[in-house]
Formats: structure tokens, C-alpha cells, sequence
């Protein structure tokens, strides 16, 4: 059976292998993940999932084929070069670290290793995720295969060129809050209205899960399917011309270009990071 440990043991770590295991039936003992010094988190998710936790790299990575790296974007270059040690070349890393692209861990790692960067969101967490993902020259078709069996376990999964993953991550990455930025509208109007609170949220995320149902099972656009619920002088268009006369459409455009703008600059900035970090303990 492979091995997969996690660096990091946090809600996106906790999302992915509990959907490996729950969902990609994948045998809990064969998971190991990781925490620096938090004792008591790796103790309850070894008893809420049966995998094992381990402070030490070593242990953590020895006889590893999948290593995941899920630790924030800061901590990359210190907790990648503290593994590098004990990463093979026949691992596969897969990050998901938001904004650390390709090149920067294959400048701390130093090997010809597979690897795999992802952009999954926090839907993960109840196997609804909708992760892309990019490989380096070093990935071959069987790396791949499983990177997508792995992250079909957490929802779905798209395979993109790197250079478009901050636009993913301003359209998918982010795009949950965005919903439930609409939910609290939804919510705040319901109240408005006079309805109670609980039936509101019954009703809101009953339409929220059958539009979006409609939307996967049609073969119309989304546009077709907005002008059929449309009467001309009905209800829905006067709600509309609202939404059109404050420019929410446009809204939420320049919101999601913004999004993926912020990604491409956070990016740059760790990459320069790491970058000038290696060039200087390459002088030393």
C-alpha cells in the first residue's frame, strides 16, 4: 500500500485525506500527516480518522510516495528545505500552497521530483471542491493519475497550464465566499420580507443547490436559463432590473478579475521571496 504524508495538519489537510478516506477508500493507516507543535491536533485527528500523526520529517517521509505540502505560503521555503532530506526522487510532491508556483519548489527541493500544484477551495471539506491542477516536466501519466484520484476524492478536478491558475484561484479558489456573500444577501432580504429565519435558510439553500443542478444537468446557458425564468413584466424581472441598474454583473466581474489579479501579485512577491532567499544560501 503507498504512503501519503502530509506536511501540515490543517483544514485543507484535514479535508483532503478525510475525503481520501471516506470517499477515495483509502486505508487510513497508510496516511501520516504532520504538525510542528501542536500535539493535540495530530492526537485527535489520529482518533477522529485513524491516521498517524508525527512531529518528526523523518518519520513523517521516510518510505513516502505521495509527500502533500499544506502549509501557508510564508512557511514554504522553511519547512521544504527543512524536508528536502528526506524527499526522493521517487516521490511525487503535490502543494497546495496558493501562490508558490512550480519553479520555486523545484528550486528548493534540488531533485528531479514529480509535482504537482493545486488549487482546491474549501468545499473540499464536504467533498465538493473544484481543484485544478498543473504538473512540472517531471510528472508522468501514473504520477497524474493518482494526483486526479486524490482530488476527485474532494470534489472535482481540472487539469490547466500553471499560467492559468490565478485565475482559478480568483474564480474557484475564492469563489465560495462570493456565494455565500449572496447567501447573506439572500438571508438579509428574507428577514425584510417577514419571513423567519429558518425557513428562509431552507428555501434559499434549496434554490442555491437546484439552480446550480439546473446549470450542470442543461444543456442551455446560464443566460438561456435566466431569460426562461423571466416573464416579461413578472416578479423576477423587476428583481433583475434592480440588480442590473446597481451593476452587480459588473461587480462581480471586477471582482473575480481583481481576485485573480491579487493571486498573480501575491505569487510574484513569494516567489521573489524564495528566489532571494535560495540565491543567498547559495553565497553562503
Amino acid at each position: 500500500m503507498s504512503k501519503t504524508a502530509f506536511i501540515g495538519a490543517g483544514s485543507m489537510a484535514e479535508a483532503i485525506f478525510s475525503g481520501m478516506i471516506s470517499r477515495g477508500g483509502v486505508d487510513p493507516s497508510t496516511i501520516y500527516t504532520s504538525n510542528r507543535t501542536n500535539t493535540t491536533r495530530l492526537d485527535e485527528l489520529q482518533e477522529q480518522y485513524g491516521v498517524t500523526g508525527c512531529q518528526s520529517l523523518e518519520k513523517l517521509l521516510t518510505g513516502a510516495d505521495i509527500v502533500v505540502l499544506a502549509v501557508k505560503p510564508k512557511d514554504v521555503l522553511t519547512v521544504l528545505s527543512a524536508a528536502r532530506p528526506y524527499i526522493t526522487e521517487e516521490m511525487m510532491v503535490i502543494s497546495v500552497a496558493a501562490g508558490v508556483d512550480i519553479a520555486s519548489l523545484e528550486g528548493i527541493i534540488s531533485k528531479k521530483v514529480s509535482i504537482i500544484r493545486a488549487m482546491p477551495n474549501t468545499s473540499a471539506a464536504v467533498g465538493k471542491s473544484a481543484t485544478a491542477i498543473a504538473a512540472n516536466k517531471q510528472t508522468k501519466e501514473k504520477n497524474l493519475a493518482e494526483a486526479i484520484a486524490l482530488f476527485n476524492a474532494i470534489g472535482t478536478v481540472s487539469l490547466v497550464d500553471e499560467s492559468q491558475l490565478d485565475a482559478v484561484t480568483g474564480l474557484s479558489g475564492s469563489g465560495p465566499a462570493y456565494i455565500y456573500y449572496l447567501v447573506e444577501a439572500m438571508e438579509k432580504s428574507a428577514g425584510a420580507i417577514g419571513l423567519d429565519t429558518d425557513t428562509a435558510k431552507q428555501l434559499i439553500i434549496q434554490t442555491l443547490i437546484g439552480a446550480a443542478e439546473m446549470v450542470n444537468q442543461s444543456s442551455k446557458t446560464a443566460y438561456q436559463l435566466r431569460k426562461e425564468v423571466t416573464s416579461p413584466g413578472g416578479t423576477t424581472e423587476a428583481g433583475l432590473k434592480v440588480l442590473a441598474a446597481h451593476q452587480v454583473q459588473e461587480a462581480f466581474v471586477n471582482c473575480i478579475q481583481e481576485a485573480a489579479m491579487q493571486s498573480k501579485r501575491m505569487g510574484r512577491q513569494i516567489s521573489e521571496e524564495i528566489e532571494e532567499s535560495l540565491l543567498k544560501k547559495e553565497s553562503l
